[in-house]
């Protein structure tokens, strides 16, 4: 009886423990799914809203494209610097190593991979077993880059996990398995600014994700782990050895045979490493002149300075009728907003090319750093008036350098600490460590600022354009010596008298007026009466064939001022104002006799569109600098076109095209001949300004137009002489090194044979007379380079 008893109470107990393990799992599994549900519905922790969901990653730079391909540089806040990529973007290898190293079951599982959790809890949990990998799906991984918060707590520790999971699980709800790789990769913090795998592929192997090697794509899998452990610009062996362990999972996944994952552990990691700085790379005057551009505002007179009427004027007139100006202000996205070039991952496709750009810069700093520069520092050594001309008085000096100084930031700022003027000038005076500009590199340095500011100004400044005549294309743009020291852009918008490159404006008016080039008159001074009836007689430094009959086409050959004078003595200046505007040539420009020596100040994008006429049979191109525009997505959301104007008629433009040939061939242009070996058709024009303070050189070839200027950043910096101031001298070259550059770039398809376009009947206007008679083309063509302009 007892032990029946005994049997029952048992059993009883059994069944009791039974049912409180029952009970226990109901109620854990309760718990369980109410938390998350609790989580799901946000009211536990942190669950990102549904639009976040569907948009996760909302915030990616804009790149800038060339016309080759080549990215140029992005536009970017400095935390959201990555790129967007799509997925047939990815290399193949790039997937499979992630795949192979991270999640080998992410084919297969909805979020949450059970077998990998529950293997992670026992190796881990229970055997302490460190190599037993993670329990995190790449979905997971997603999920924590994208929305897990920071812990701050216990409570809040615990229940990160579950969040994870959730949010992972909704992921695969929202998107498909090659959606959730891509936005992993598009979202992983690479190092060194490089947010993505795009920017990771440039900033590691100078590639994109497309273009990786197996090796390379394993390597960067390999940081996914832990990116500053495994940084394979400060740990080669290690991270080598991270990328071999990738390397090894690919084998195991069956993505390698096992010779090929031998062959390729065995290569050394090798880098081609590059910083992201936005300040860097190629054509920053351009990107910098495209974002202000794309960005600026609807001009509001409230905004601009007194003195700058012309600029809103011009302004105004960019925002009616360019439609590039102001773009992300003028158009909006489906959501109604504005677009954002910093956040919108937009492609802005430019027509720069990214070799030419490349040649134009290299002749810029090889003239400018390797000649001129130091030509110019060998004149002024040991001038106390350096780097200013030996005219300028000490108190016009002075007046400069406090101008100079009250513009600087460090001024301003002092000011407004309300720091006292004579503070502000002992401060300015007192030496303190820096880092100057220098051609060869930073110079680190101790001067006082107000020394530094005159050592900066003792540096010639530069900008360069070349543009496709036909169509606009701007192939390339340098607007200064370097954008890091000197920001000031002279292509658009620094202006500067242009000095004799105005002359085949007044000779394009005389051929429009019927002059031929082969009418001729006496070589004499010339004399003009202004409005206000005073007498006007320009000088004509370096005359030749003085009271000689010459051609109106000698005249333009050798940029003879008294020819020049004796056109504008035909014509009315107010007219040739209306042609200036017909070429594109802006602001304030005065009807006065001496306007026909180039006393407006044009900027050179101006002259190079300008010029276009002239190798595009007498139809002025707009200067042309982004093709189109294509959302993160890839859809094209703008296109833009050449904009065009007949300038010249037909014949006028055949005439000035036969004279504008002889000043290369023989005029004050021919240097470019036998000095640079030049032998293709061209046409051009030098420019010098007064006290030689600016030199000019525009030129054009039947497919390609430039023009360079160089000068002071102040018109009194200038050379002391005519021989290294005169823009064959200072511009000139620049042009002659980048043509050698781009002709022996065959891949670019310019050609010294190809020719310009002419009908028979207009081949030579002055057929009826002899070459010599009509030129007097010197026979000692070495005499030439002794030409003033």
């Amino acid at each position: 009886m007892k032990k029946q008893k005994r049997k029952y109470m048992t059993s009883k107990v059994k069944k009791s423990i039974i049912f409180g393990f029952w009970i226990l799992y109901v109620v854990i599994f309760s718990v369980v799914i109410i938390t998350f549900a609790a989580i799901a519905n946000g009211s536990i922790g942190y669950m990102p809203p549904v639009e976040q969901l569907e948009n996760p990653i909302d915030k990616y730079a804009s790149q800038i494209i060339s016309s080759d391909g080549k990215t140029l540089g992005i536009y970017a806040h400095s935390e959201d610097n990555r790129i967007h990529v799509n997925y047939n973007e990815l290399s193949p290898d790039l997937v499979k190593a992630l795949i192979a190293t991270e999640d080998i079951r992410f084919a297969s599982h909805s979020g949450i991979d059970v077998q990998g959790l529950f293997r992670a809890v026992i190796k881990r949990g229970l055997l302490f077993q460190k190599n037993a990998g993670g329990g995190s799906t790449i979905t997971q991984q997603l999920a924590k880059q994208l929305y897990s918060p920071s812990a701050d707590n216990f409570f809040e520790r615990l229940l990160q996990k579950p969040i994870e999971w959730v949010i992972a699980v909704k992921l695969e709800r929202y998107y498909t398995k090659e959606e959730i790789i891509n936005l992993y990769l598009n979202k992983f913090d690479f190092l060194y600014n490089a947010v993505g795998i795009q920017s990771a592929s440039r900033v590691y192997f100078d590639s994109t994700p497309k273009g990786l090697k197996t090796e390379e794509a394993a390597m960067l899998i390999g940081m996914c782990k832990n990116p500053s452990y495994y940084n394979p610009a400060r740990y080669n062996d290690r991270s080598k050895g991270r990328r071999n362990v990738v390397l090894s999972q690919m084998e195991k996944a069956g993505y390698l045979s096992k010779a090929q994952c031998d062959s390729l552990t065995a290569l050394p990691l090798t880098l081609h490493f590059t910083r992201i700085d936005h300040k860097e790379g190629l054509a920053r005057y351009f990107r910098e002149y495209l974002r202000m551009t794309m960005t600026a505002k609807k001009p509001e007179r409230k905004n601009y300075a007194s003195w700058q009427s012309q600029k809103f004027q011009d302004d105004s007139v960019s925002w009616e009728i360019n439609p590039l100006y102001g773009w992300c202000n003028k158009n909006k996205k489906a959501d109604g907003s504005f677009y954002n070039i910093y956040t919108d991952g937009l492609k802005i496709y430019t027509t720069i090319d990214a070799r030419m750009q490349q040649y134009a810069e290299e002749a810029v700093r090889e003239h400018i750093g390797g000649t001129l520069q130091p030509a110019f520092f060998r004149e002024k050594k040991g001038s106390s008036y350096a780097p200013f001309s030996r005219t300028l008085s000490q108190d016009e000096i002075d007046g400069i350098m406090l101008r100079s100084m009250q513009q600087t930031d460090r001024y301003r700022g002092l000011k407004k600490a309300e720091v006292s003027e004579a503070e502000i000038r002992k401060e300015f005076q007192q030496p303190v460590e820096m880092t100057v500009f220098g051609w060869q590199g930073k110079i680190d340095t101790v001067m006082s600022p107000m020394d530094s500011i005159r050592y900066h100004k003792s540096f010639l400044r530069s900008a360069f354009a070349a543009m496709d005549p036909h169509n606009g294309y701007v192939k390339a743009y340098v607007g200064g010596i370097d954008f890091n020291n000197f920001q000031y852009d002279m292509v658009n918008g620094g202006r500067r008298q242009i000095g004799s490159t105005m002359k085949p404006f007044l000779y394009s008016l005389a051929m429009v007026d019927g002059f031929s080039p082969c009418d001729q008159m006496l070589h004499v001074p010339q004399q003009l009466m202004d409005e206000n009836g005073r007498p006007w007689s320009p000088s004509n430094a370096g005359a030749k064939r003085v009271e000689e009959m010459v051609t109106i086409q000698w005249g333009l050959q050798n940029s003879s001022n008294w020819v020049t004078a004796y056109l504008m003595k035909q014509l009315s200046p107010y007219i040739l104002v209306n042609l200036l505007h017909s070429y594109g040539l802006k602001g304030q420009i005065d009807p006065v006799v001496s306007l026909a020596l180039g006393t407006p100040d044009i900027s050179v994008g101006e002259m190079v569109g300008a010029y276009s006429v002239f190798a595009n049979k007498g139809i002025r191109v707009e200067p042309m600098y982004v093709t189109r525009i294509e959302d993160s997505f890839g859809n094209t959301v703008a296109n833009f076109n050449s904009q065009m104007r007949e300038v010249l008629t037909e014949e006028a433009t055949y005439k000035m095209l036969h004279m504008l040939r002889s000043v290369m061939d023989g005029g004050t242009g021919s240097r470019i001949r036998y000095r640079y070996g030049l032998r293709g058709p061209m046409g051009g024009k030098t420019g010098t300004t007064q006290n030689h303070s600016d030199g000019w050189f525009m030129a054009f070839t039947p497919s390609l137009v430039g023009g360079c200027w160089v000068g002071g950043e102040e018109r009194s910096i200038h050379f002391n002489t005519m021989n290294e101031g005169q823009g064959a001298s200072m511009a000139l070259p620049i042009y002659g090194l980048f043509m050698q550059k781009v002709y022996a770039d065959q891949t670019l398809g310019y050609s010294e044979t190809e020719d310009f376009d002419v009908p028979p009947q207009y081949a030579n206007p002055c057929k009826d007379h002899t070459e010599q008679e009509l030129l007097n083309i010197p026979t000692d063509i070495g005499g030439i380079d002794k030409m003033f302009d």
